[in-house]
């Protein structure tokens, strides 16, 4: 006869929120699975819009450069508004935050379904949360960071970090498998293209409200009630700082490949479909995803810096490549074999920076990392366009590559022995 435990088992797993969301690590809040479903419901809306911005402007009449500029608006826009939530974080909840944000979200999308011209759409652009990359690079995402890290254990950090990079990539492949629903609405309803764009641009507001819906169900903590007020850097300063220089070469480096922009590429370069570039970009992300979770076994045994530099610096080789080749196949084979392996680095390197500060120093370290990260990605953009604009090589792909091997020699370099306390216990067999 089963004990009374045992047979309270199975209701208490229907009441506990914790195992509501089976990706959760063991040690994870109930707060931290609303976060996971609020980014799944982004990434595919982040997918799906990275794809058919380029398309969607391509159809207005806007050149290359214009479209590049309208990339980089929404990339320089993000790192404005990251800032600007960093100055007043300590006044407001975070949950207040993200509701706010996710009305904003519900709002670009609208306003972007409605306008046409460029100078408008340059505007929205900017203000609002459009996304033109396969990463998240929005306000969003050192608010959930923060939020993630005070929900979990440190040894189960980076676990969590690599299921909430798991989501958003695995879903935003799911997205981008969507970008060819336009052709499929041209063909069977009969609507224009342009109008048909414009709908997945409301499906982007319709997705804004469903990550409201999840934000309203966090707790709402009071400002400075967790057990780690949020401070400023004091201790970490100069460890945060010299990171966020290094990831900010990264970022820009990776601002000249963001997915809209590789997209524009392909279709140039090849005269690619919306459904069959949503294909290729689905299978990419599927291989970005899968990696996450290899990524936290990887780091386990050689470490998060290293886990970072070994796996970056094949895939960025892959980029020097890609711009040589002649045919489509080869192209696709290099694409896949740099995105199993080009995001490993986004769980270990995000726990990185959470276990070299103190817990109170994470919100700030977030957002110094992050916002560094948005302004240098939003620079190179528009150079991109030019460059597209003037010749077909695949020149944004050849400076990419080239710029993202220097930033994994420095990081290796610089932190190869700036190890995390969970490491140091391990090396000593603690538990």
């Amino acid at each position: 006869m089963p004990s009374p435990v045992t047979a309270q088992r199975p209701m208490d797993a229907l009441h506990d929120p914790k195992r509501r969301f089976a990706l959760l690590p063991p040690g994870a809040g109930p707060a931290a699975g609303y976060l996971l479903a609020s980014r799944g419901l982004r990434a595919f809306g982040d997918g799906l819009v990275s794809l058919l911005l380029p398309a969607y402007l391509a159809a207005l009449g806007f050149s290359a450069f214009e479209i590049g500029s309208v990339a980089t608006a929404t990339l320089a826009g993000s790192a404005a508004l990251t800032l600007a939530v960093g100055f007043v974080a300590h006044h407001f909840s975070r949950r207040s935050l993200l509701i706010a944000a996710a009305v904003l979200m519900v709002a670009t999308g609208v306003a972007f379904a409605l306008a046409t011209d460029f100078w408008p759409l340059l505007l929205i652009a900017f203000v609002g949360t459009l996304n033109p990359s396969s990463g998240d690079v929005s306000v969003f995402l050192p608010l959930e960071h923060a939020q993630l890290a005070h929900s979990v254990t440190d040894r189960d950090r980076t676990a969590l970090f690599a299921r909430y990079s798991l989501v958003g990539s695995l879903v935003g492949a799911v997205g981008a498998l969507a970008a060819g629903a336009p052709d499929f609405l041209r063909q069977v309803v009969g609507l224009e293209i342009k109008q048909a764009l414009q709908t997945a641009f409301l499906l982007y507001a319709f997705l804004g409200v469903g990550a409201l819906l999840l934000y309203r169900r966090l707790p709402d903590e009071s400002v400075g009630a967790s057990a780690a007020p949020a401070e400023p850097l004091r201790k970490s300063r100069t460890i945060v700082l010299t990171l966020a220089a290094l990831f900010s070469l990264d970022a820009f480096a990776g601002g000249f490949v963001v997915q809209s922009l590789l997209a524009l590429w392909l279709y140039q370069r090849f005269g690619l479909s919306l459904a069959t570039t949503g294909a290729i970009f689905f299978c990419t992300g599927v291989l970005s995803a899968l990696s996450y979770l290899v990524a936290v076994q990887v780091s386990k045994r050689i470490g998060l810096v290293n886990t970072m530099v070994f796996t970056h610096l094949p895939s960025s080789l892959c980029l020097l490549l890609i711009p040589f080749m002649t045919s489509l196949g080869p192209v696709i084979v290099l694409l896949l074999i740099r995105s199993a392996l080009s995001q490993m680095d986004v769980p270990t390197r995000t726990s990185y920076v959470m276990a070299v500060v103190t817990p109170g120093e994470r919100a700030a370290a977030a957002s110094v990392t992050a916002v560094p990260r948005s302004l240098a990605s939003a620079a190179s953009p528009m150079l991109a366009g030019s460059l597209l604009a003037v010749s077909g090589f695949g020149w944004p792909l050849l400076i990419a590559g080239a710029l993202k091997i220097v930033y994994d020699i420095l990081l290796l370099a610089m932190f190869h022995k700036v190890r995390p306390p969970e490491e140091r216990r391990d090396e000593r067999g603690l538990t």
